[in-house]
């Protein structure tokens, strides 16, 4: 028999020493020192949650706003998603060009003509 079947055998002993090496076990692995009903599992399992304040899962979230960006402008792209603002910003920019109120290319500005 090897050394933990035997360390198992003896913490099934009833013995005084058995039953309280097998407690310091359960301090030296944290968990509960004596049997417990199911309710109490309960209060236990709550407790040894981190509180939220203190979950970075919910303090350090950030969502990944670029990445989203982007993938929503692809999903654009395909037709797939419709972002009113980006459409309200183009339809400017098209009644601007069709009204003449464009930016002049590089070198027809207004000091290219004063010569």
């Amino acid at each position: 028999m090897s050394n933990i079947n035997k360390y198992l055998a003896l913490t099934n002993v009833a013995t005084n020493y058995a039953k309280r090496m097998n407690r310091l076990s359960n301090r030296i692995f944290n968990e509960p020192v004596r049997q417990m009903a199911p309710r109490d599992w309960k209060v236990i399992s709550l407790l040894s949650e981190l509180p939220r304040q203190k979950d970075p899962e919910y303090t350090q979230y950030y969502p990944r706003h670029v990445e989203t960006w982007k993938f929503m402008m692809q999903l654009r792209n395909y037709g797939l998603f419709r972002d009113e603002h980006q459409d309200f910003k183009e339809e400017m920019v098209r009644l601007r060009i069709l009204r003449g109120k464009t930016k002049p290319k590089p070198g027809e500005g207004k000091r290219s003509k004063k010569k």
